[in-house]
């Protein structure tokens, strides 16, 4: 699919889905999602650029994905989403800055493109050129970013209450004794489990776009170096300085935003993924605790009935001389006996506190 925007009055307006070169040459922003080998062709007419395919982007290593070829720079990086069962799914998405105009190719849906350009609708306080219009759909990936991990805090605090709240604890064990079933821990770990694996990638997903902002700000740098190129070097930072245009200026400004941000949020992930393992820890040892009560219940078992068990086998023994054979209340005293001897035993572990 191919959607093309244009500005107009500072707001994105998007054509009608169509190929005429005319309508994509005037477009600041072609958006490419899983596209045709048409609509691919009639994009590389029309810019003058090779838009690489799905194969080329899976086999791209993360070491080449930030290059220039042709007056144009290709940027890719990885951009998480939550897919059918909450399930993290990562892929990579290219933009692509060629005469300050903006192409982006990608095969799945992130909610921050969307999300952008329902906000782009309205009247936008920032240019909305191919630059102004990348940096700004990064802004969204990071706020969107910053909700994912909101919810994984959200749903830690909810496990690690789950499993170290007292009220829990001991609903869990009134429940047990009333042979009920006791919350599913194992389901607890995997929710934890799910929640760790997305905060490691979203630190992936952090890292590369950290990589793409930083290499925007050297394109943007060495733009105006080329521009500012004069023969006397004394008075080249001078030169610079006057010939950046206020939108350079403000482009600057807000990478440097958005890559703080990106770092506070790296932060926090790495902060999430200390507790997730810590949570993760602990609910092993709230599984192997529930493992050593049920085998202590067998233990405890076992031991109440031994007592009975001995006495029940020293009277079925097939001796020719027992005194108590011959006893009208024998039966009565051996059963009685065996009682006493498993009564005992409750008395004293209940006595303990083991039971």
């Amino acid at each position: 699919m191919l959607a093309a925007y244009r500005t107009e009055k500072d707001c994105l307006i998007e054509h009608p889905a169509t190929l005429d070169p005319a309508v994509l040459s005037s477009a600041v922003w072609l958006d490419l999602v899983s596209p045709t080998p048409a609509e691919e062709k009639a994009v590389e007419l029309a810019l003058g650029i090779d838009i690489p395919t799905r194969g080329e982007l899976e086999e791209i290593e993360a070491s080449s994905r930030l290059y220039q070829e042709n007056g144009a720079a290709f940027m890719t990086a990885n951009l998480i989403r939550r897919g059918e069962e909450d399930r993290p799914e990562a892929s990579a998405v290219t933009f692509i800055i060629h005469n300050n105009r903006l192409v982006t190719v990608r095969y799945h849906h992130p909610q921050a493109f969307p999300v952008y350009v329902k906000q782009a609708m309205k009247p936008q306080a920032t240019a909305m050129t191919g630059w102004g219009v990348m940096i700004s759909l990064l802004e969204a990936v990071i706020d969107r970013a910053a909700d994912h991990l909101e919810r994984v805090g959200a749903i830690v605090d909810d496990t690690s209450r789950q499993v170290f709240d007292t009220s829990f604890v001991r609903k869990r064990r009134d429940a047990a004794r009333r042979r009920k079933k006791p919350k599913n821990l194992e389901e607890l770990l995997g929710k934890v489990g799910e929640e760790g694996d997305f905060t490691s990638k979203m630190r992936e997903s952090l890292v590369s776009i950290g990589r793409m902002v930083a290499y925007m700000q050297a394109i943007l740098e060495q733009t105006q170096i080329v521009k500012s190129k004069t023969k006397d070097v004394a008075t080249a930072k001078v030169t610079r300085v006057k010939t950046e245009s206020k939108e350079t200026q403000e482009n600057k400004a807000r990478l440097k935003v958005v890559q703080r941000d990106i770092q506070s949020l790296s932060e926090h992930a790495g902060y999430l993924t200390g507790k997730i393992s810590f949570l993760l820890d602990a609910v092993l040892g709230m599984i192997s605790i529930e493992q050593n009560g049920i085998i202590k219940i067998f233990s405890i078992a076992s031991v109440i009935f031994l007592p009975p068990t001995l006495v029940a086998s020293m009277y079925g023994m097939n001796f020719k001389v027992m005194p108590e054979l011959d006893w009208a209340f024998g039966y009565p005293y051996a059963i009685g006996l065996m009682i006493i001897s498993a009564v005992v035993p409750i008395w004293y572990f209940r006595h303990r506190g083991w039971l």
